[in-house]
């Protein structure tokens, strides 16, 4: 990562039940491609990537923690919410299930993670409901997410892991707000764990790089 400076590396955590696309919108984030069927994640998974917001002319990394969905691991996903300043809260438009318990998600994140936290409400999967797929029928309509979202206080976003629409969109739209709190003197770059203030070299420089590992302890 020889050149590459940013100005703020910001925690995120992703959460939400399993098999709603949390790996796959992380994998697409980071790599660029998507994966038809990953694997389960097993604990947490990590990734990273260098973004730009353009309203606050900043580079930003995310250092993203992609959590497991099963009720197994939920004591051990818990500890890496601490501190967070993001996250992503994912379901599946075709899943009302998934949709359903998001609250129960959304009330372990402002428990443990920092109370600022910004968080964004992405209803994932969104290529299954396009005319022409073989598709499978949309659960969650598009104005009752986003009501949901309003009364929780939270961001929202319709995407796709596949096609990649509104992927990077997600992550910026929460990280924008997180800045917007920083410049508001809400967070505290100094005190807050998952903020963390670095000083730009001369000729910034955006370099698209990744790192992931497998976590489950």
């Amino acid at each position: 990562m020889s050149g590459i400076a940013w100005h703020y590396v910001l925690k995120f955590i992703i959460t939400g039940d399993a098999a709603v696309g949390k790996s796959s919108l992380l994998i697409r984030l980071t790599d660029q491609r998507f994966l038809a069927n990953p694997d389960p994640t097993l604990g947490v998974e990590f990734g990273s990537k260098l973004i730009t917001i353009p309203d606050e002319n900043k580079i930003v990394k995310l250092q993203c923690w992609d959590t497991a969905g099963t009720e197994s691991f939920r004591s051990i996903t818990r500890s890496y919410y601490r501190g967070a300043a993001g996250c992503l809260l994912v379901y599946d438009v075709t899943s009302r299930k998934s949709f359903t318990n998001a609250s129960s998600w959304l009330a372990d994140v402002r428990e443990h993670a920092d109370p600022h936290l910004t968080c964004i409400l992405v209803g994932n999967k969104v290529d299954l409901c396009d005319v022409g797929s073989p598709a499978k029928r949309r659960e969650v309509p598009t104005e009752e997410a986003e009501t949901w979202a309003k009364e929780q206080g939270v961001l929202f976003v319709e995407a796709s892991a596949k096609s990649g629409k509104n992927v990077e969109e997600a992550f910026v739209q929460a990280a924008s707000d997180i800045l917007s709190k920083i410049r508001r003197g809400v967070f505290d770059d100094n005190r807050s764990p998952g903020v963390k203030l670095l000083k730009p070299t001369a000729n910034l420089t955006l370099e698209q790089g990744h790192s992931k590992q497998m976590c489950c302890s």
